[in-house]
C-alpha cells in the first residue's frame, strides 16, 4: 500500500513539474487586436451622463506583455460622437436647440494589469479581467447642419472666439489630450486567439468636443454683404427654431466648469504572440 501511494505521489509531482516547465517554456509576449462597438459623449449636452445616443467606434492595438500580469498597450481608435438638445430633459436645454457631431481619431499608450495570470493554451489560465490607465492625444472637429448644409463649427467661433470684441477668447484647437481608463475581460479561445470585451472612459482636457462651453456672444457676428444673417449667427443660437430667441449677450450657453468626456464599449478578437525558451531543470 505504501509502495502504491509512493508511486502515485511521484506521478502527481512529476505531472505538476512537467506542466510548470511547459508553462515556463511558452512565453506569452503580447497581443495584436481589433475591436468594434459603440461610442458615447458626455458634456454640456449630456450632463446627466445618460447613454441614449450611441454611435460607431472601432480600434486596433498592440499589447507588449511585460509579465503574466503587467503589459503596455499602444492603441489607435476611432469614435463617432454626437448629441442634440432634443434629448434634453431640462426645458432650458431643450429650448437651446443646439446639436453637434464629431469624428475622433485617437492614439494612446496605457499600462494594463491582469487580475489573474493569463497564459493562453493552459487550462485554468485562459481567462482574466483587466484594467488599464494611460494617456492619449486625439483630433476632433465638431460640425452641424443648417438647412441640409454641413458647417464646421470651430471656424465660426460660435461663442465669439477670434472676434475683436472678445480678445480674451481664442479659437479652440483641433487636438486635445485624454486619460483613458479601461476595464475589460478576455478569454483565450485557443493558444493563438482571444475574445475580449472592454469599456474605456476618457477624461479630456477640452470643453469643446461639442462646441459649447461659455456664453452667448451674438454681437460678434455681422450680417453678410447682402444684409442676410450669417451662418455663424444662425448657428450660435438656434432657439429661434423653437420660438423666441434666448441667446442674449452674456447669457450662459454652456458650462466651462467641467471638461467633456467620452466612452467606448467594444468587443473583438486578439491574436497572441508567443516565444519558446528552454525550461529550467
Amino acid at each position: 500500500m505504501v509502495k502504491k501511494a509512493s508511486i502515485l505521489f511521484f506521478i502527481v509531482c512529476s505531472w505538476f513539474t512537467t506542466n510548470a516547465q511547459l508553462m515556463e517554456s511558452f512565453v506569452h509576449t503580447g497581443e495584436l487586436g481589433i475591436g468594434v462597438g459603440l461610442g458615447h459623449y458626455f458634456g454640456d449636452f449630456n450632463q446627466d451622463v445618460r447613454i441614449n445616443a450611441p454611435k460607431m467606434a472601432f480600434g486596433i492595438f498592440y499589447r507588449k506583455q511585460i509579465t503574466n500580469y503587467i503589459g503596455v498597450r499602444v492603441s489607435g481608435e476611432y469614435s463617432f460622437l454626437g448629441y442634440s438638445d432634443i434629448y434634453a430633459t431640462n426645458p432650458v436645454s431643450k429650448k437651446r436647440n443646439l446639436s453637434f457631431n464629431t469624428n475622433i481619431w485617437e492614439l494612446s499608450v496605457s499600462g494594463d494589469f491582469n487580475f489573474f495570470r493569463f497564459q493562453p493554451g493552459f487550462e485554468g489560465y485562459n481567462f482574466t479581467p483587466y484594467i488599464g490607465l494611460g494617456v492619449g492625444v486625439f483630433t476632433y472637429d465638431p460640425y452641424t447642419f443648417l438647412n441640409g448644409e454641413k458647417f464646421l463649427l470651430r471656424p465660426l467661433g460660435t461663442e465669439g472666439q477670434g472676434s475683436s470684441l472678445y480678445p480674451n477668447l481664442n479659437p479652440y484647437g483641433a487636438t486635445a489630450m485624454c486619460v483613458p481608463f479601461t476595464f475589460g475581460v478576455k478569454y483565450a479561445l485557443s493558444p493563438r486567439t482571444n475574445f475580449f470585451a472592454e469599456a474605456t472612459y476618457r477624461f479630456t482636457n477640452t470643453d469643446y468636443l461639442d462646441d459649447v462651453s461659455g456664453l452667448y456672444a451674438p454681437d460678434a457676428f455681422t450680417p453678410l454683404p447682402d444684409g442676410s444673417l450669417s451662418p455663424a449667427f444662425l448657428l450660435q443660437d438656434r432657439s429661434y427654431e423653437t420660438g423666441s430667441s434666448i441667446g442674449t449677450k452674456g447669457k450662459q450657453r454652456g458650462s466651462s466648469l467641467k471638461a467633456d468626456a467620452f466612452l467606448t464599449l467594444k468587443a473583438g478578437i486578439s491574436f497572441n504572440l508567443q516565444t519558446y525558451r528552454c525550461p529550467t531543470n
